[in-house]
């Protein structure tokens, strides 16, 4: 236990939380990504079965162990072809934004219904019992965890969606230069994610930002609703 405990990037107590809550995330990111391929014209996805909310179709094992070991990771991406696009370029920034955008979207209505559990007095807010104490960690690490994925997912690196977005954003003749560097920004983004002298300001951070946007959005509601 005390290797899995070292080995491990989240506590491993909270482990099966952290692994339904990937679940859920990271199908409904690629999701997204699918869908709003196939509904403006590219077929790709579709034909390949990824318009679908299957967990196991998305699933990536090596992304999914790395998150859990270095604390980043990443669902099997989903086939675009803009070719197929009426707009290439408009149609591709929103394909791309919507998979960080569906992240912020789970995060808050996390919030939201975690905020109406706790106001209705249906969750102990100490979290006396075991059932509350597991709703308690499980809203915490979702909440968190999707909204650490929003925030990972808009770095501008390859192979991010952040990338894809300010790809298509940039003048074609500029987009142009910056693809021919596309395999050498891969490896610069690999190397400041896994070495551990650099997550304290790569990774470290985005964990920080999402704690604090979980707080702020948490409390939204809670205020909202008279808490």
């Amino acid at each position: 236990m005390d290797f899995l405990d070292q080995l491990l990037y989240f506590p491993l107590e909270q482990l099966p939380f952290y692994l339904i809550a990937l679940m859920i995330a990271f199908t409904v990111h690629e999701f997204s990504h699918a869908y709003f391929a196939n509904k403006f014209g590219d077929p790709t996805a579709k034909l390949l079965g990824r318009v679908t909310l299957n967990p196991a179709v998305h699933f990536d094992f090596l992304g999914i162990v790395l998150l859990l070991i270095a604390g980043f990771g990443w669902a099997r991406p989903v086939p675009v072809n803009r070719e197929n696009f009426s707009h290439p370029r408009r149609m591709s920034i929103i394909v791309a934004a919507v998979g960080p955008l569906s992240n912020l979207l789970l995060g808050i209505v996390g919030s939201l219904i975690y905020a109406v559990l706790y106001i209705s007095g249906v969750i102990d807010p100490i979290g006396i019992t075991r059932t509350d104490q597991a709703i308690h960690i499980f809203f915490n690490v979702f909440i968190q965890l999707n909204f650490f994925l929003c925030l990972f997912n808009l770095i501008p690196l390859p192979p991010l969606d952040g990338y894809r977005i300010v790809e298509n954003v940039l003048p074609p003749r500029i987009s142009a230069k910056i693809q021919r560097f596309e395999q050498w920004s891969i490896l610069i983004f690999l190397l400041i994610i896994v070495l551990p002298m650099l997550q304290k300001y790569t990774i470290a951070p985005l964990y920080l930002g999402a704690r604090a946007l979980s707080i702020d959005v948490l409390n939204i509601f809670i205020t909202l609703f008279g808490g």
